[in-house]
């Protein structure tokens, strides 16, 4: 059987945990930042996990993760 090749734009975006969900960070960071509140700013500088609904997706597309 071939090999599955692992897209490399998530293995950059994702990370496993120790119990195997997928964390990822979270978007709307990077610009416009003036009119989002501090608090909210400093949500969102934290990892979170990625929704159940997505995870065999992106389990399929990172095999070897």
């Amino acid at each position: 059987m071939p090999k599955v090749k692992t897209k490399r734009a998530a293995a950059k975006r994702f990370k496993k945990t120790g119990t195997g969900q997928l964390k990822r960070m979270k978007a709307y960071k990077s610009h416009i930042l003036t009119k989002k509140s501090a608090k909210r700013k400093r949500n969102l500088r934290q990892a979170t996990i990625t929704d159940a609904t997505n995870a065999p997706t992106m389990k399929k597309i990172l095999p070897y993760l």
